[in-house]
């Protein structure tokens, strides 16, 4: 199956260089060009993407505004947004998980990072690499709305779950693969699969980056300080 990409950037250079790489790969073609965040939710829907490539900071509607109206609209449920940025510490990305996106990748990534962050999302995985992504979410959501940053509403969501489940949750926040779980926890990978889309399905959660985000949000998981 070819994975139908959609480039979302204001530099149309950069759109450019993404669009070579793309169509090198046997697997994959680019569907479309935005330079702006409306455009690319446009185009999303026209394109039948699977993957948009999403720069979060584009004039107009920004790449922030243009995930959140991708991941809140059914139509667009398997539409995995991944994104593109220059600052690899931005309370912009973190607001861009929360709000649906898979993952990110910084400008500056070698090309077959970014090819493999497009096959790990269509595979609907989260990009949780380059592992800075981790810390990242810790260090952010420590700053959250409330006193600890934990949302209620989550935390009782969590109720939900099995104790296996939250085992499993707990690695998943800490960005370990299913691989590295299964041996974690003495489990087959398939059954630690299992656990995870059981979680993603009680919980709401798009991707195990949504996974992340919850498991912190809701303080099942506290942000390191150190």
């Amino acid at each position: 199956m070819t994975i139908r990409v959609l480039l979302a950037d204001d530099q149309a250079l950069l759109r450019s260089a993404f669009r070579v790489l793309v169509d090198s790969e046997p697997d994959m073609e680019v569907v479309g060009e935005a330079s702006d965040g409306a455009e690319a939710v446009r185009l999303a829907k026209e394109r039948a993407a699977d993957i948009v490539l999403m720069d979060i900071r584009m004039p107009g509607t920004d790449g922030l505004a243009a995930t959140r109206l991708i991941c809140a609209d059914p139509a667009l449920a398997e539409v995995r947004v991944v994104i593109l940025t220059t600052f690899e510490v931005d309370d912009y990305v973190v607001q861009a998980l929360r709000a649906g996106a898979s993952g990110f990748l910084g400008k500056g990534s070698e090309p077959e990072e970014l090819l493999n962050a497009i096959r790990v999302a269509a595979g609907g995985e989260a990009l949780l690499s380059p592992a800075a992504t981790k810390g990242l979410i810790a260090r952010f959501l420590a700053q959250g709305d409330g006193d600890d940053g934990r949302d209620p509403a989550r935390s009782d969501r969590l109720g939900a779950l099995t104790g296996r489940e939250r085992e499993v949750l707990v690695q998943v926040a800490g960005g370990h693969s299913n691989d590295e779980i299964a041996e974690r926890l003495a489990v087959s990978p398939l059954t630690v699969k299992t656990h995870v889309n059981r979680a993603m399905a009680k919980l709401g959660a798009r991707d195990r980056a949504q996974l992340v985000v919850i498991a912190y949000e809701s303080g099942l998981v506290r942000p390191r300080t150190d």
